[in-house]
């Protein structure tokens, strides 16, 4: 999959928030000393933000601007990695058709690194639009811009992906019924949170998933 696969692939852009938020809520109760995943509510005023950080050195953030939506991501061992040159260069037509009301957010230093937008796939949705848009790049058979490692579990957002991605990352099984539960939006119960992490701070937990604007049944039977 390169970025011209993953324009048909993701959701609209509720449905896309609704994934980011159940990831980062999940990688929390997993690990909530170094999540893979995490979301910021009201990251700057109106813009929801959400990252993605595997600490290999793979990332991508996903900006959800009252203009539309932006995301990028840099997969640092594919072909389209900016570092294959020195100075650095993007993958030719990376950022062209970039509509004016998402353009500054490949200048924003917070979504770069030593003054340079790192990026190897770059997807936008402006308000309204009925599609997912990306640059005119291309590709040979050989070649790929890391959509496929970067934005699977944002493609497919069943519970057996998001299970099979954390029973191997996190190297323990991972209840499918858990999962669903948080995916589907249903509240934070405390059977969902010991059963996905049975040492985790429910109280703190709870803290977590509300910040994320996802709701909690905190009753001792639920």
């Amino acid at each position: 999959m390169t970025v011209h696969t993953l324009v048909t692939a993701l959701p609209d852009p509720e449905v896309l928030r609704a994934r980011c938020r159940a990831l980062a809520l999940l990688d929390a109760l997993l690990d909530p000393a170094a999540p893979t995943h995490t979301f910021f509510p009201e990251w700057r005023r109106g813009v929801d933000l959400a990252l993605m950080d595997n600490g290999s050195g793979d990332q991508y953030a996903v900006a959800f601007d009252p203009a539309g939506v932006f995301l990028h991501g840099f997969d640092h061992e594919c072909a389209a990695t900016p570092w294959r040159t020195w100075p650095r260069a993007h993958w030719p037509g990376l950022l062209d058709g970039l509509p004016p009301s998402l353009a500054h957010y490949p200048e924003d230093p917070e979504f770069q690194f030593e003054e340079f937008f790192d990026a190897t796939v770059c997807v936008w949705r402006e308000k309204d639009a009925p599609t997912w848009s990306c640059g005119p790049v291309t590709f040979t058979a050989d070649e790929s811009d890391g959509a496929d490692r970067l934005f699977t579990l944002l493609t497919d957002g069943t519970p057996d992906t998001y299970a099979a991605y954390a029973e191997d990352y996190f190297e323990h099984p991972v209840d499918r019924t858990a999962v669903a539960a948080v995916q589907s939006g249903a509240a934070l119960t405390r059977r969902t949170a010991t059963t996905l992490s049975p040492t985790a701070d429910f109280a703190a937990m709870a803290v977590r998933a509300r910040e994320l604007g996802h709701a909690v049944d905190d009753r001792t039977t639920a």
